[in-house]
């Protein structure tokens, strides 16, 4: 989730004029200073592609008064090549103890928050086997999350521990011991979570056992049968009670498990009541079958606003319809319904099923669940009612910089991954100019990378494919690039009406409806060059192009 806070400030749109003036503009990224350690953090190396994460069983207990945790994370991997190092990773303010290899601790090294583990022998490439960190430590706590990554330690109304964490970005071993790379998730896992008698722990997939500690501590064990990524992965502590439903989805009977504190259950149940079903039938219509039916449905009221913790969604919009009361979009549509149900559930298809390789393609996540809010309206309340909110979001935009981050230093791109994202992607429908084509490529997307890491050219490309349209130069202007491509009209010497594209995308060609005032749309396909505009009776007076379903410049000369 990680909503950009500048986008709640609902930055006004750019006039046309602007939008010529950043056309002819170079692109000037600011690609900023990276460290050694960014490095160590996003390159995908020999020391962490030499061993594949099959199963994690993390257990860790939460001693909440002294805001400190201690624990171990077990690795069961299998070996992609030989080796006798690896690298894994832990925030250097948290302690490594020892490092477990059959039954004797073997050497490690730090460097800075990655560490560096050395087997007495080699191994094998295809071999199984398996290692154990134990580890303790103060973790970083969080300022004001879920933007920034840590342990968030609150108090509840009734003065009750109000525990979560939240780590999107910064990443998962800002509190625990992983290979912290998108790129490789873990098959299955099993998360022990140990806190104060008297206290729960919500953590993802699904309960297993609960055991009574003698050291007046709960253990509960939560087991995830899928695939997760790293910073999915959470906790969940305070004093809380449970009520639950199902959904009859596309895949049978979904458990729907709802973990509130006791004062808000009349509100979750009121408010989870009217949104979950709606938004569960709306995305498995449009994304096909929720993705994680065997680990099942959750929301978990946190004391941060929301993240997409898989199976295990956190809610914190105060049960509130919009964004916290407010409509993103301003235009009313926005106000009639939760969006943090909605939107973070729509990351069960766009970042937890399907999941960038690196952070610098984190518009996979964030720019298709910001198009399933408009595609969430549309079940509801038509078309029209859905491209109304798709183009209320544009006053979000700042076309600061590209959406595509640095790849290799765990940097993600502008916050316009979001509303820009979203926008792009509801005009690539538009170019496509078939909803049943369209719909059956997002369901495809989610059939075909089901449970997969995926890279830029994967998702691009297969909408190309499927489209039948090569829109390779469409995704590298709008994610690529900060800038926006402009239609320039002018008049011939021979007195017609002729366009071409302004942009930075190597041979941009865009189709894009046009029409005569008072006629009908109609689909022509500029390039970089001026040709003549192919509809009866234009001028540069009574040219209108779609700008409700396109995010371009025009320019009249």
């Amino acid at each position: 989730m990680k909503i950009k806070q500048l986008y709640i400030a609902a930055i006004a749109l750019l006039g046309t004029g602007t939008f010529a003036q950043q056309a002819n503009a170079q692109l000037l990224e600011e690609k900023g200073k990276f460290t050694h350690a960014d490095t160590l953090r996003g390159m995908l190396t020999p020391l962490r592609t030499c061993y594949d994460i099959n199963y994690y069983h993390l257990d860790v207990k939460f001693d909440i008064d002294k805001k400190f945790i201690s624990g171990s994370n077990q690795f069961k991997f299998t070996a992609t090549q030989d080796f006798t190092k690896l690298q894994f990773d832990l925030f250097d303010n948290l302690k490594i103890e020892k490092v477990v290899y059959k039954g004797k601790e073997v050497p490690f090294t730090r460097d800075g928050n990655a560490a560096f583990v050395t087997f007495p022998q080699t191994i094998s490439k295809g071999s199984k086997d398996e290692f154990t960190v134990y580890y303790s430590g103060n973790p970083t706590i969080a300022k004001n999350a879920p933007w920034d990554g840590g342990v968030v330690f609150k108090k509840d109304s009734l003065g009750k521990p109000f525990v979560a964490t939240a780590c999107e970005g910064v990443g998962a071993s800002i509190w625990w011991p992983n290979k912290d790379h998108l790129a490789d998730e873990v098959d299955s896992m099993m998360i022990s979570i140990s806190v104060p008698k008297g206290l729960k722990d919500v953590s993802n997939g699904r309960l297993r056992k609960v055991t009574q500690l003698k050291d007046g501590y709960t253990r509960f064990d939560w087991f995830v049968a899928n695939p997760i990524n790293n910073y999915d992965v959470v906790a969940n502590i305070a004093d809380y009670v449970h009520f639950s439903d199902t959904y009859m989805g596309e895949k049978g009977k979904l458990n729907l498990d709802y973990w509130v504190l006791p004062t808000s259950l009349e509100k979750a149940k009121k408010q989870f009541g009217a949104n979950v079903k709606p938004m569960l039938k709306a995305f498995e219509h449009w994304f096909g079958p929720y993705p994680f039916y065997e680990d099942s449905y959750k929301l978990v009221e946190t004391p941060h606003l929301g993240m997409e913790h898989q199976s295990a969604t956190a809610y914190g919009n105060k049960y509130l319809n919009g964004y916290l009361g407010y409509d993103m979009s301003g235009t009313g549509w926005g106000a009639k319904w939760d969006y943090i149900i909605v939107h973070e559930s729509g990351h069960e298809w766009f970042g937890n099923n399907i999941t960038g390789k690196d952070l610098a393609d984190m518009w996979v996540h964030e720019s298709f669940t910001c198009y399933s809010e408009s595609l969430f309206i549309e079940d509801n309340w038509g078309k029209a009612a859905g491209q109304e909110y798709n183009f209320g979001l544009r006053k979000g935009i700042s076309n600061d910089s590209p959406i595509v981050g640095i790849y290799n230093v765990n940097k993600e791109g502008s916050g316009d991954m979001y509303p820009k994202g979203a926008v792009v992607l509801n005009m690539v429908r538009t170019i496509i100019n078939d909803d049943e084509k369209w719909r059956n490529i997002l369901r495809g997307l989610n059939k075909t990378f089901y449970h997969q890491t995926v890279t830029y050219d994967d998702i691009t490309g297969y909408i190309s494919k499927e489209s039948g349209m090569d829109l390779t130069a469409v995704f590298d202007q709008y994610l690529h690039y900060k800038t926006l491509p402009v239609l320039e009209f002018a008049k011939s010497q021979d007195n017609r009406l002729i366009c071409r594209w302004v942009a930075e995308a190597k041979d941009f060609k865009m189709p894009i409806r046009v029409k005569v005032k008072g006629g009908e749309y109609k689909f022509i396909t500029p390039g970089n060059s001026f040709t003549p505009v192919d509809l009866a009776g234009a001028t540069k007076d009574n040219i209108e192009i779609d700008t409700l379903n396109y995010y371009v410049g025009m320019l009249i000369d």
